[in-house]
């Protein structure tokens, strides 16, 4: 456990004992969202992003360790276990370098070698691989090993099948592996060629192309497997054999020379063909996909994250719009809660093109709903029907806006057990359109009703470790829930479930209790929700909000753990819990302050009267005000905290959430762009500056949809005027840029942008 908690604090840069003390914690069965929230002290502030790289790290290591004992213990049970070898493997920071320690030693399953022991071949096979003999034949010596009832025949059997023996030795040789691999990550080549029926497809640039392992991209990885899982491409690794026989040679072969000379250069080099360099491009590919995998889900989650945390366009009517072609555009009016109001279907597009039918349809719901915003799905005829939304507005008296919301997923929700159980009677068509309208309402209360592979921001999610890929966007989104909060009287047991501590069954009868007894009207009734015992109450409480309830600190991020210190605070800056409630505390900030008196002291100067005030005004004016207040509001927090036995990282989260009852974090964050017109692709030209939200970032680029039919990408090299190692640096799922059109392809509808030299 020590070399565990070392390994970590130098890989993450942390202090040991916050590491030893933050297992601990894991280890006590705390989830990563309430350790990152509210115990900010034990790991020194460590983010719910820092912590569950932290944890994932933590089980690897803790696999390594047990993988470490079995291997020792199955070596030491064939008797083969030296100290120099156990040490090695106790020394291994890497699996891989575990397994080659241990493959001699593995039990194989029949092959050349196996099979020409089990002839009595081995002895042999040692004595040729010392290649001592100076003189004789090798022959003669085989000879001896000739057995007709072990089915060796002649002294070439004998030889053939040592030889054997000797490359499975050369192949199973831990050292020689390791430097081979290394030589192959430095110097090979991938190298993809078009197979016999492979015809005009977007894998063209892959027909003939190769590039260094070293330093070929994790996208082109992930696009060449899949090329090769469809059958247009086949793929390779090139070693540089060359350079890896030279030095397989001189590490192997005897320079003094021996009479098994050349039966060892022999075995050298079957051992090279068939056995490692086989083996070898398998683990290359294996370790460079492994690698774009986990790039590839790392960037789905970073995209995730922002696209879950859009801010929720509160308290308005929307009429959200499914776009489709034959089956028609379906609308669902939502009131300000999301209620459904009336939904029908229009066919504006073709084949039907029936407009003036569709538009009286749309005017007619938007005027007796008094209608504010129109969502439309990004998904099939989204433009047209765009295009179709905006003309329909320009005659309608009242202002209202239409935006682009992400329907990806919506189809799977629509028809899925939730979708079925919230709206029984309403047909599966429809339901796409009330997620949709609901996504602009609250996105993360809608998102979460769909598996976040789904949601649609990344780059080849169906060719990923799914479990790594499900696992990963599970704790984005859990995240991103337990940052926001959830409003424990209007939560859906598919929001509740995301809530730290609290499983699928819990939230089920966290609605039920909440159905039979009427709304929380504070967070310890939870306690009386069947199995949400105390650990899970700890975990979770800190995370649910009740808006009106009994305790205003129950609509804050403050856990219960806390309510005394809050008291104590709010008590020693002259409040009462009354102003929590009522917002009624805008100067609490200088209270802090005026709680550390300023630099100059009366007292400490011994004057007092006139001649203080005189000695104030001498004084040279303060060079920074904000910074001297700020320096004793620190000194103030600090005197606080040591007061009322709290840490200061607590002290601070509660001042700042009792500041702000029912905050939401989502505020801050990029908000929706509402269009009242539509950009045509023939209005396009190079040159032009438009206002963007960026849909989906990649290793190569970013995706800005700019109003036009198809999204403009924004490459690498154009997103900034600085180098840009990754994308992500630069831009986020739901930013707003502007951007440049630096070019337009009018046959493949293809824009692309630049965000160079322009202000964002």
């Amino acid at each position: 456990m020590e070399l565990i908690i070392k390994q970590i604090a130098k890989e993450l840069d942390l202090n040991p004992k916050k590491v030893e003390e933050t297992i601990a914690l894991i280890d006590e069965g705390n989830t990563i969202p309430f350790i990152a929230r509210y115990r900010k002290e034990v790991t020194g502030g460590m983010s719910d992003e820092i912590l569950r790289a932290f944890d994932e790290r933590l089980k690897y290591l803790r696999n390594l360790e047990s993988r470490k004992e079995e291997v020792i213990r199955i070596i030491a049970e064939q008797e083969k276990l030296t100290p120099d070898l156990e040490k090695k493997i106790k020394a291994a920071t890497v699996l891989q370098k575990v397994e080659d320690l241990y493959r001699p030693f593995k039990q194989k399953k029949q092959t050349r070698a196996t099979k020409a022991k089990e002839k009595g071949l081995e002895p042999l096979a040692l004595c040729m691989f010392k290649q001592e003999m100076k003189s004789g034949s090798c022959e003669s010596i085989a000879a001896e090993y000739v057995d007709a009832a072990k089915q060796v025949e002649t002294a070439e059997d004998a030889l053939s099948g040592a030889r054997d023996i000797i490359a499975e030795m050369i192949s199973d040789n831990p050292e020689y592996r390791e430097w081979i691999r290394t030589l192959t990550k430095a110097h090979g080549l991938i190298v993809s060629q078009a197979t016999k029926n492979a015809e005009e497809s977007v894998y063209e640039q892959y027909y003939d192309y190769s590039e260094a392992v070293k330093s070929i991209p994790d996208h082109r990885i992930l696009a060449i497997n899949r090329g090769e899982k469809e059958k247009v491409l086949r793929v390779k690794v090139t070693l540089p054999d060359t350079s890896i026989m030279e030095k397989l040679s001189k590490t192997v072969m005897n320079p003094a020379g021996s009479i098994f000379a050349e039966q060892v250069e022999l075995a050298l080099q079957d051992a090279y063909k068939r056995l490692i360099a086989p083996s070898i491009e398998r683990e290359i590919r294996s370790i460079l996909t492994e690698r774009a995998e986990e790039e590839a889900i790392k960037v789905f989650g970073k995209n995730t994250k922002p696209l879950l945390l859009i801010p929720p366009v509160k308290d308005v009517k929307v009429l959200a719009v499914d776009p489709s072609y034959r089956t028609g555009c379906k609308l669902a009016v939502l009131d300000g809660t999301g209620k459904l109001l009336e939904y029908a279907t229009i066919y504006p597009n073709k084949p039907q093109n029936k407009v003036e039918a569709s538009r009286k349809v749309l005017i007619e719901l938007i005027n007796k709903h008094d209608v504010d915003i129109i969502p439309i799905g990004n998904g099939t005829a989204s433009r047209e029907t765009e295009q179709f939304v905006a003309d329909t507005l320009k005659q309608v008296e009242k202002k209202v806006y239409y935006t682009i919301v992400s329907e990806a997923g919506a189809s799977v929700y629509s028809a899925s057990k939730l979708a079925t159980e919230e709206y029984p009677d309403i047909d599966v068509s429809i339901r796409g359109a009330i997620s949709i309208g609901r996504r602009l309402q609250d996105p993360l209360a809608e998102l979460v009703k769909i598996d976040p592979k789904h949601i649609g921001v990344g780059q080849y999610q169906h060719d990923l470790n799914q479990k790594k890929l499900n696992d990963t966007l599970t704790g984005v989104v859990e995240d991103c829930v337990n940052s926001v909060g959830v409003d424990l009287n209007t939560a859906t047991p598919a929001l509740l479930q995301y809530v730290a501590g609290v499983s699928s069954s819990i939230a089920k009868n966290i609605v039920k209790y909440r159905d039979e007894n009427g709304k929380y009207s504070e967070r310890k009734e939870l306690m009386k929700v069947a199995r949400l015992g105390n650990k899970a109450y700890e975990q979770c409480a800190g995370f649910l909000r009740i808006t009106g309830g009994k305790n205003p600190l129950d609509n804050t991020s403050v856990h219960p753990e806390s309510y005394d210190i809050s008291l104590k605070l709010l008590g020693k800056l002259d409040y009462t819990i009354e102003d929590v409630r009522s917002g009624n505390l805008s100067d609490i900030s200088q209270r802090i302050i005026d709680l550390v008196p300023e630099d100059v002291d009366a007292g400490e100067l011994g004057i007092s009267g006139k001649g203080f005030e005189a000695l104030r005004a001498l004084k040279k004016p303060k060079k920074d005000e904000k910074a001297q207040s700020a320096k004793r509001f620190d000194k103030a927090l600090k005197k606080l905290a040591a007061e009322f036995e709290v840490g200061l990282p607590t002290l601070k989260d509660i001042l700042d959430e009792i500041k702000k009852p029912g905050r939401d974090p989502r505020e801050e964050m990029p908000k929706p762009i509402f269009r009242s017109d539509v950009l045509s692709f023939e209005d396009l030209s190079e040159g032009m500056i438009l206002t963007g939200t960026v849909r989906n970032v990649v290793d190569f680029g970013a995706f800005v949809d700019i109003g036009v039919k198809n999204d403009g990408l924004v490459h690498i090299s154009e997103l900034s005027d600085k180098y840009v190692k990754h994308p992500m640096n630069v831009v986020a799922v739901g930013d707003t840029v502007q951007v440049k059109i630096i070019g337009v392809d009018q046959n493949r509808g293809k824009v692309s942008l630049s965000m160079k030299g322009l202000t964002q």
